[in-house]
């Protein structure tokens, strides 16, 4: 889930995302439901496969239906340490969630989508 205020880049984050192969569930509004497994992200209805491009308009983007909330990127902090220690955690709907500060460098966005798709090393894997 990305986090932060209006103009942080929210949406140019997540364009950058789908061009590598990620789907949007929603885009300004989103519905959180508490499963067993943990959280789970729903767009509106009306919403499904639109996002707001500043300076373009409305376009239809890739989009899932839900998907489950495992990180929260919050936009308006931004990471200056080469290896960042562990953030505090950001709870959603009293569920703790992993979170990770804006980074100002061009291969943030691979990043993210490596980092959802593959999982995080750690020092115990090996």
């Amino acid at each position: 889930m990305l986090i932060g205020p209006s103009g942080s880049g929210k949406s140019a984050l997540a364009l950058q995302l789908i061009s590598l192969g990620a789907m949007l569930v929603s885009d300004d509004l989103t519905r959180v439901a508490a499963t067993p497994a943990g959280l789970t992200a729903h767009a509106p209805d009306h919403m499904a496969g639109k996002m707001e491009a500043r300076g373009v308009g409305l376009i239809r983007v890739p989009h899932a239906n839900s998907a489950p909330l495992a990180w929260v990127v919050d936009l308006s902090q931004t990471e200056d340490q080469r290896l960042p220690p562990s953030r505090p955690v950001t709870i959603v709907a009293k569920y703790p969630l992993a979170t990770l500060w804006r980074v100002d460098a061009p291969h943030f966005p691979s990043a993210l989508f490596y980092m959802v798709k593959l999982g995080v090393h750690n020092e115990e894997d090996g």
